[in-house]
């Protein structure tokens, strides 16, 4: 009953909603020249196409406003040109137990800004078949769960049996990447991973298929009951990278269009993206199939899988996985199955011993969660879900349409708002409950074109073109609002050339129409601004308010294209201001001093003054150094300004004699002598100068002295680097002598000593001496 209830008042909010659209929604005041142009600029925009809606000198924009608006202006509501959003149901099969989703097809013409709203239907259905594939880490901490897993089959055959007669099971296993630091990679080690060398383990593998989607559990006890347990190293495993495969390579794992599980029972963490560098694997997972001989053999080329990779592929294939996990990991996987938008954690025994009550448990969890879901959407369409849940409770306006403690056979309705910001290609997308096999494709195209279909009329348009949506569109030749301009051979870019003040502006500043090369300017755009010029680019409004007044009123001045023009009695930007000088005399009724100028009865002053009269700034620089130079051309005639003084120094008044009125100076000339004098500064920039005509000159420098000390010091410090030299030199020759004496030492040899010494060897021979 409440159900209902709520039904009706959400379609009846719809309905209104609908109804009011046009009149509820705003229309951006731009400047459009066209039916399709407008009801692009926003959804709220409407069209007359109604002929001489237009007055002489309106725009083809004012055709452009809201539906109200444009009723006001005496437009009638079947000449108003409103493209609506259309939905069409082209697939819509009842619910049964075949089908869980209604419909399975729509259709939608968009306009842009308008949500398209249609209902979508779900009910969870009996006996729905499932997959499960049942994922499990072998490394060595896993021993005394695959004892129990090889009796696993036939148990949890018999326990989805409550579920679904329609049930099949597959199996597969994980230990890590088999490079440092993942696994030992010793031969022997890589041979018996097993910290006891006397237990048979199998070699280390990172994940290896081991039994297809099937309903026969002798089979899956016979295979399983083969497999050995193995080893790694480090305590995370490789679990993502198995995740991975399991997804992706659906024809090897027999998965079929229907609930698919993952079951992943491990006792620890997991690699993810990144911590291949640590075996130096750099390659990014690719998130593809690499099973060979059902041996994933290409671990060590590619990283591991990141969460975000691994989330999409699993729901790209529809999978749901089931953590069973043990109690020292279970915070990690929850986190990570935040992550999954449909996934379970269930804490394991050390043994695995109620990993059948764990599935059942999860299993009941996930199919109880209803997730509407859509596929991947550019970013200028936008799709949010009313949900509306057999519990009684309604989610509005999110990403995601759910329901949780759906029961079977209870069904559940969802709103689904599509709206796109721009026209659009023809386009779909798919929307389905997240875990199940049933789909709703949603074709997308634009509705931005109008079908104003009007009658032809020969007399229109001067007989040189046809009305299309109320507006003349000429025939070659002819241009103007009623095609009543002869072009005589000139282009249309040509005619509106003249209407441009420079290449880079609008035709006639986008404020009146180009007719024959001439700016017709809008007699006005809002009410009583006044739009004028040659290229419409002057209006009487556009200037400084004052008094809630363009130039303060008609009493104070008027607008003439952007600048004020005061009456004779006022000034100012916005003639705000009396004209008067009052405030701005000083004592001698100098108007601010001379140093500035009176604006709106305030001195307004030159640099280096100060208001309220512009007189000198305390904290500016002394003005004795900046006239330094012309006081020494007119009281000593020498100085740069020597030859142009009377130029330069106009201002400057000078007096011979110090006096005590004024400001004290004291200075160097250009001759670097010191003069004294007092400046007394009168109105604008003029200064009466008293000063002392004695100059404090220093004395000439001694010019024999300094030659004569200079050629002495030179040759004191010749002579003292010449002794340096001669010191220097003879401590060298000192050394050398002592080495060389040192080297004679050790060189005295005996005559029977000296190898080089031989004795001369004299040998004679006496021709006449005959041994016979």
């Amino acid at each position: 009953m409440w159900r209902d209830c709520c039904l009706r008042l959400l379609a009846a909010t719809w309905v209104l909603l609908l109804v009011t659209t046009a009149f509820a929604m705003e229309c951006p005041k731009i400047k459009v020249g066209t039916c399709k142009d407008c009801i692009q600029s926003g959804p709220g925009c409407a069209w007359c196409k109604k002929p001489n809606f237009t007055k002489a000198g309106e725009p083809d924009s004012i055709r452009c406003d809201t539906i109200e608006q444009l009723q006001q202006r005496g437009c009638p509501r079947d000449m108003i040109e409103f493209p609506v959003n259309i939905i069409t149901r082209t697939q819509d099969r009842p619910l049964s137990n075949d089908v869980q989703l209604s419909p399975q097809e729509v259709h939608l013409k968009l306009r842009i800004g308008q949500p398209a709203v249609f209902e979508v239907k779900f009910r969870r259905a009996m006996g729905y078949p499932i997959d499960l594939y049942y994922l499990m880490d072998l490394s060595y901490s896993m021993l005394d769960d695959l004892e129990n897993v090889k009796k696993l089959g036939g148990e949890l055959l018999r326990a989805l049996e409550s579920t679904t007669p329609s049930r099949r099971i597959g199996f597969g296993s994980f230990v890590d990447k088999t490079v440092l630091p993942f696994v030992n990679t010793h031969p022997e080690k890589l041979q018996n991973p097993c910290p006891n060398k006397d237990k048979q383990c199998q070699p280390p593998f990172a994940f290896k298929h081991i039994l297809s989607l099937t309903d026969n559990a002798k089979q899956f006890e016979t295979e399983v009951g083969k497999q050995f347990i193995s080893g790694n190293l480090d305590a995370p495993e490789g679990g993502l990278d198995a995740m991975m495969q399991a997804a992706v390579c659906g024809d090897l794992i027999g998965w079929r269009n229907v609930t698919r599980l993952l079951v992943y029972a491990t006792d620890d963490g997991f690699h993810f993206a990144g911590d291949g560098k640590l075996g130096a694997i750099l390659t990014p997972n690719d998130g593809k199939c690499h099973l060979e001989d059902n041996m994933y053999k290409k671990s060590n080329e590619f990283d591991y899988p990141s969460v975000g990779q691994l989330v999409q592929k699993l729901a790209e294939n529809n999978i749901q996985p089931i953590f069973a996990v043990t109690s020292k990991v279970v915070d990690v996987y929850k986190k990570l199955s935040e992550m999954i938008p449909k996934s379970a954690v269930g804490e394991l025994n050390k043994d695995s011993s109620n990993i059948i009550e764990l599935i059942q448990e999860a299993y009941n969890n996930l199919s109880s969660r209803i997730i509407l879901d859509h596929s991947t959407l550019p970013d200028v369409l936008d799709v949010k879900y009313d949900s509306i849940c057999s519990n009684g409770k309604t989610l509005l306006d999110k990403a995601k349409g759910q329901c949780d403690d759906v029961k079977i056979n209870n069904e559940v309705t969802f709103k689904v708002k599509v709206t796109t910001k721009v026209c659009i290609k023809s386009q779909s997308f798919t929307i389905r409950p997240l875990g199940f096999t049933d789909t709703l494709t949603v074709h997308l195209e634009s509705n931005c074109n109008c079908s104003c279909n009007e009658q032809p009329d020969p007399n229109a348009c001067s007989g040189q073109g046809s009305v299309v949506c109320g507006i003349c569109s000429c025939n070659s030749g002819y241009t103007g609002k009623n095609c009543e301009c002869e072009t005589k051979g000139k282009s249309n870019k040509e005619l509106e050339g003249s209407c441009r003040k420079d290449n880079s502006s609008v035709t006639c500043s986008g404020l009146g129409d180009c007719v024959c090369g001439q700016c017709i300017c809008h007699t006005s755009d809002v009410a009583n601004k006044l739009i004028y010029g040659t290229y419409c680019q002057c209006d009487n409004m556009n200037c400084e308010f004052h008094n809630g007044f363009p130039c303060g009123g008609k009493e104070r001045g008027s607008c003439d294209c952007g600048e004020c023009k005061c009456l004779p009695e006022f000034e100012g930007s916005a003639c705000q201001c009396r004209k008067s000088t009052e405030g701005c005399l000083n004592e001698r009724r100098q108007v601010c001093s001379l140093r500035g100028t009176c604006h709106c009865n305030r001195c307004q002053c030159w640099d280096g003054y100060q208001p309220p009269l512009c007189q000198e700034c305390p904290t500016c620089p002394s003005p004795c150094g900046t006239h330094v130079s012309c006081v020494e051309c007119k009281a000593f005639q020498s100085g740069p300004f020597e030859k142009n003084c009377s130029e330069a120094c106009s201002n400057i008044w000078v007096t011979e004699g110090l006096t005590e009125e004024g400001k004290p100076c004291r200075e160097k000339d250009s001759n670097n002598c010191w003069i004294s004098f007092r400046m007394v500064q009168g109105d604008g920039k003029m200064y009466n100068v008293t000063y002392d005509p004695n100059r404090e000159c220093p004395e000439p420098p001694n010019i024999a002295l300094i030659v004569g000390g200079t050629v002495a010091a030179v040759a004191l410090i010749g002579l003292v680097l010449l002794l340096i030299w001669r010191l220097l030199t003879e401590l060298f020759d000192r050394r050398e002598y002592r080495r060389f004496e040192k080297e004679k030492s050790k060189a005295k040899w005996n005559d029977a000593d000296n190898p080089l010494f031989r004795s001369a060897t004299t040998t004679v021979v006496n021709p006449r001496f005959n041994e016979q």
